[in-house]
């Protein structure tokens, strides 16, 4: 049976082999097994139920709470040769009966459904009279209530599914969940442990940034206008800040939309569609433009201020790079941040959440502030099984600005919470270091503190940021309450006693994309692109996403053969699609010196990759023999194939470690070896921060290969 899978996988999708985590997903849910789907945004998920239901007989239900999005799978479906509807609200009454008969006489292998359609005893004696093949929940963390999107009509389907005589298998899938959820869900529809298949929340193709002490409008102006052709969303949050951004890009000229609640609905459908169609690049938006956003080619997400919780955050910046293409992640924080989303809580009616609302709150006031890598703060946060390493293209992993040594003016901040008795926020703590004259300042009589003013030439606003870096560090800890009080942790005590330094990173504001494909012939296949999607009612990135485009501009195939070479082309989107890209190719192709040949291994190329030798060569060993036999170091090696450093060190370790010459004295010397060591083998959890934390001094590339070296490296 998956043999068949993995034909249907080349013959639908133009991929030649699955991506981590489907094979298994798929081969449990072929075995009648109840699957959990735990898999980053742009991972692969919809591919774990849409192949099993192709292969086995009768009809796929999909559960989605995301209106919005269902047209676009199914139009998706469709494109490919699939037969496939929705039914929901937005159709009318008519239109759900003609769809209700038509799924009963088998015409349809998927029909997604909204939760709400489980209400309804008509449609649910309808499937019991059906061959059904699968009934999948999308977006499964909606079924939780520790989810932090929880819909109690979500839950309540569970239940209800099981009064179907003829249940078929279930399985859940979801992108973003705590080990709390992933358990709730497991337990809801019956999932056996070994039946989870986690692969983790990382996304290599994006890049994390924290952007402080500007002017948001200013910069967002400049960021667009540096990227005048590619989509992204700008999120706010509120629809007062929705509306004034949207209104000054658009008044500055920039093809800019908006959506937020206070729109009608056909507003909100038609700002969408303009947005998935490439009508409008920008569109600036309230979290009500929620998770029904199948749009593939978003190269950035903005955040104007800082989300209430990571959850919220790694789902929206996720929408970046859902193709597998680079995507930007950029977050503006102001303190002013803070108090709107503590204000947000505080009208929350379910009282006994609001505790949990604010540790969450807090987790997400840390990401701020941290200085370590953003994506692995995030990856710890979800407890994500894999184990985790700096991402090295984020604001805090490039060091794109300077160090600064903090650690005296940690000393202070410490000794200030402790002599104002561990007992206020960190507002009320900038002031007395500022030296304020605050009436709340002088009601305690703080003034008579000697460490009143000690930083009187910082200002409130940037010692209060130092304060929250602090915490997010673990020097101070604030509680889960409505008004955080700043309490002195163990680490803190080391850095009083001066026996450990305090390094803040100041950030910069910039980033650079390096792009490798032909940017002249993508904007003509794009232009095509645009002409075929609108000719067939269809957004654009349902023909071929932005990868496969500029894999063609690299490639330039001239033949059907040489098209379904590369990633994304099928056999169904060759018959629809194929021949007219051909013709616009050909004579790019034959006016070419030479061309790359995709290898079977990666026969599509990112914009951060430069092309791969045609030899079939593994990428890992193309590494190697730049570093081995052209004595190239790691960062030339990592600029010339458009890889980052950390992913070329890791392929030379690979081949040290299948037995290739390798100098290790390159890397270490005996002595950071023996240091590196003792430290890791005295750690209960075997990671690379806390080592690097007892070893300041050596870098983490020394530490990776120490442990390599040493076969310590899992």
């Amino acid at each position: 049976m998956i043999e068949k899978a993995e034909r249907l996988l080349q013959t639908y999708y133009g991929f030649s082999s699955f991506r981590k985590g489907q094979e298994q997903a798929i081969r449990q849910v072929l075995q009648n097994e109840n699957t959990l789907a735990v898999m980053p945004t742009g991972g692969g998920k919809s591919l774990c139920y849409q192949i099993p239901g192709l292969a086995l007989e009768g009809t796929a239900i999909i559960i989605s709470p995301l209106i919005s999005l269902m047209k676009d799978q199914v139009d998706a479906l469709v494109a490919y040769g699939i037969s496939a509807t929705y039914i929901n609200s937005s159709l009318s009454a008519t239109e759900q009966r003609e769809r209700i008969r038509d799924m009963e006489k088998g015409r349809y292998q998927f029909v997604y459904v909204a939760p709400e359609r489980f209400d309804s005893g008509a449609f649910l004696a309808t499937l019991q009279r059906m061959e059904l093949s699968l009934i999948a929940f999308d977006e499964a963390h909606c079924i939780s209530q520790w989810g932090h999107d929880f819909r109690p009509s979500y839950r309540s389907i569970v239940p209800t599914l099981y009064q179907i005589p003829n249940l078929p298998v279930l399985m859940a899938l979801t992108a973003t969940a705590t080990q709390e959820v992933i358990q709730d869900i497991q337990r809801l529809i019956h999932v056996e442990p070994d039946a989870i298949v986690n692969t983790g929340f990382a996304r290599e193709n994006l890049s994390f940034r924290m952007i402080k002490g500007r002017d948001k409008r200013d910069f967002v102006k400049e960021y667009v206008k540096s990227r005048p052709e590619e989509a992204g969303i700008i999120y706010t949050a509120t629809r007062k800040d929705a509306d004034h951004l949207q209104q000054y890009l658009e008044k500055e000229g920039y093809s800019t939309g908006k959506y937020h609640a206070g729109m009608s609905e056909n507003q909100r459908k038609e700002m969408q569609t303009k947005f998935v169609r490439d009508e409008i690049t920008t569109i600036v938006a309230t979290n009500a433009f929620g998770m029904g956003i199948d749009k593939s080619n978003v190269r950035y997400v903005i955040h104007y201020s800082m989300p209430m919780n990571i959850e919220s955050y790694y789902q929206e910046a996720g929408r970046a790079g859902r193709d597998g293409e680079p995507g930007d992640c950029v977050l503006l924080f102001s303190s002013q941040d803070i108090q709107l989303q503590r204000f947000l809580i505080d009208q929350s009616p379910v009282e006994e959440k609001k505790k949990e609302e604010y540790a969450k709150l807090q987790s997400m006031i840390n990401y701020c502030h941290t200085s370590m890598c953003l994506q692995q703060y995030i990856l710890e946060y979800f407890q994500d099984p894999n184990s985790t390493e700096p991402c090295g293209k984020c604001s805090n992993c490039t060091h794109d600005g300077k160090e600064q040594d903090m650690t005296k003016e940690a000393q202070m901040v410490l000794s200030c919470v402790k002599r104002m008795g561990q007992a206020f926020g960190a507002g009320l703590t900038a002031k007395v270091l500022k030296g304020s004259s605050d009436k709340k300042v002088r009601q305690f009589q703080f003034e008579d503190l000697p460490t009143y003013g000690l930083l009187s030439h910082y200002t409130e606003k940037q010692l209060t940021r130092f304060i929250h870096f602090l915490t997010a560090e673990g020097y101070l800890n604030p509680g889960n309450g409505r008004y955080p009080t700043l309490q002195l942790t163990s680490k803190s005590v080391e850095v009083l006693k001066g026996q450990k330094p305090v390094i803040m990173l100041i950030e910069s504001t910039t980033t650079n994309v390096e792009e490798n494909y032909n940017v002249e012939y993508f904007n003509e296949l794009r232009n095509l692109r645009k002409e075929m999607a609108d000719e067939a009612g269809l957004p654009p990135y349902v023909i071929f996403p932005d990868s496969t485009l500029k894999a063609f501009s690299i490639y330039l195939p001239e033949t059907k053969s040489e098209m379904l070479s590369i990633k994304g082309v099928g056999e169904q989107k060759w018959n629809k699609y194929g021949e007219r890209f051909l013709e616009l190719i050909k004579p790019w192709s034959q006016a070419a010196e030479n061309k790359p040949k995709p290898t079977e291994e990666e026969h599509t190329v990112k914009s951060t990759s430069s092309p791969r030798p045609g030899d079939g060569t593994p990428s890992h060993l193309v590494s190697y023999r730049m570093w081995q036999d052209e004595q190239k170091d790691v960062q030339t090696i990592a600029k010339e194939r458009g890889i980052s450093p950390q992913t070329i060190e890791s392929h030379l370790f690979r081949c040290a470690q299948e037995g290739e010459p390798f100098d290790w004295n390159h890397w270490f010397n005996e002595e950071e070896e023996q240091q590196i060591l003792e430290v890791y083998d005295e750690l209960e959890e075997k990671k690379l921060k806390p080592v690097k934390e007892k070893l300041p001094d050596v870098t983490y590339s020394t530490i990776k290969a120490v442990l390599h070296k040493n076969e310590r490296w899992t």
